[in-house]
């Protein structure tokens, strides 16, 4: 467990606080004289309680093919598109809400063609909440996706990483991500120990933030950490190396494009940019993320992030190596645990406290649970987002890219 700290006002009688925190003040914080050795912001103390980020098993690039093998992808160039299922915050310890939903994904297949059905299925983390063990997996995760057909691959939320409980408690793993990676970065594809009497194959990520090369489009997975708010890939206390590695993956994909191979590019992360229902923005991951962009000189054509247990829908825009761009910000963590409360979209114009010139807008918001379905080819990335309510599911917006 980290060390406790205290803080005292520098004051000759070393008189405590007046306020549970030294950030609560309406002095600017370029203004404010630090904390201690933490900051001036109350961000700055959590940078200093991140959990370290396990160290990849091996080179963190994943073939499609490693997912779903050779033939499935021959069928997916055949048909001419890929489609896959995304959401986050499914873990649930009671109640019949992630189940509702896995069993309505799981409608979305045609055995008879599954060229034409989800690839596999991109959870945005948060697998499980305050039981990191098989006991665990098996309740939240094995035995609700039991009759889903497709692969399950996966970033992981700060529920996933953390060590102890909201009274306390161990959450059963005595390392960060120790549970999640039994689960999801096995050594070798096959069907983990938590699965128990449940056949779920599951494939040997190879870390626990990754790149996967698929036909028609390229996904960057990067874990946010175990803050409840904001989201890091990045800080300090746990280095620079995802972050360093990001700004590698995307000067390769940029490369890659400049050989003629353009495809569709999404980013993904459990903590989301942009937010405005249950958690706020992570803005310092954002910029993080832009400035690898902007070193590589690519942007996504689309970012999903969950951690806010509702449905928002962003367009941020900004003009970038000379073009005007949108891209699509989608926040989709309704797959089973609680609704978080969101208010209505506005769509009024928000600037971004970042490096790239840009703004957003607020388009559309819904207090519902709900899903991605992911539509991607050679010309279009199609983002339908759908919610669900009292057992069916109604198609709420459909986003779409145009990449020629």
């Amino acid at each position: 467990m980290k060390k406790s700290l205290t803080i005292t006002q520098k004051t000759s009688t070393n008189e405590v606080l007046r306020f549970a925190h030294p950030f609560y003040t309406n002095i600017p914080a370029g203004q404010r004289a630090p904390v201690g050795d933490i900051g001036v912001r109350m961000t700055d103390y959590i940078k200093t309680q991140l959990e370290p980020i396990p160290q990849p098993i091996r080179e963190p690039t994943m073939m499609l093919s490693e997912i779903i093998g050779n033939a499935g992808v021959a069928e997916i160039e055949r048909a001419g598109m890929l489609r896959f299922h995304s959401v986050g915050d499914t873990g649930m310890e009671t109640g019949n809400s992630e189940q509702v939903i896995a069993d309505i994904m799981t409608a979305d297949y045609n055995i008879s063609n599954p060229a034409s059905s989800p690839a596999f299925f991109f959870h945005l983390g948060d697998v499980i909440y305050y039981d990191n063990t098989d006991k665990g997996y098996h309740a939240q995760f094995y035995q609700p996706y039991k009759t889903y057909p497709g692969k399950i691959i996966a970033i992981p939320g700060n529920h996933d990483g953390e060590l102890f409980k909201y009274d306390g408690t161990s959450t059963g793993q005595k390392v960060t991500l120790g549970a999640f990676q039994e689960n999801f970065c096995q050594t070798k594809t096959g069907v983990p120990p938590a699965a128990g009497t449940i056949y779920r194959e599951m494939i040997s990520q190879p870390a626990v933030y990754w790149y996967l090369n698929a036909p028609f489009i390229d996904i960057i997975g990067l874990y946010s950490n175990v803050a409840e708010n904001p989201g890091y890939i990045s800080a300090p206390s746990i280095g620079n190396t995802q972050k360093d590695w990001l700004t590698k993956t995307l000067t390769n994909i940029k490369a890659a494009r400049a050989n003629g191979k353009r495809k569709a590019l999404l980013i993904a992360t459990h903590h989301p940019p942009l937010s405005t229902g249950s958690h706020s923005s992570s803005t310092e991951m954002l910029i993080d993320i832009d400035d690898s962009c902007t070193k590589a000189n690519i942007m996504p054509d689309a970012f999903l992030a969950a951690h806010s247990h509702n449905i928002q829908c962003y367009t941020r825009y900004l003009s970038f190596s000379g073009k005007d761009i949108q891209i699509p910000y989608v926040v989709c963590g309704g797959g089973g645990r609680m609704i978080g409360h969101v208010p209505a979209a506005t769509g009024a114009k928000v600037d971004d406290p970042t490096a790239v010139k840009s703004y957003h807008t607020f388009d559309k918001s819904a207090n519902s649970f709900g899903y991605l379905y992911i539509t991607v080819s050679a010309a279009n990335l199609t983002i339908e987002v759908f919610t669900v309510t009292k057992n069916q599911k109604s198609l709420f917006d459909t986003i779409t890219v145009n990449l020629t």
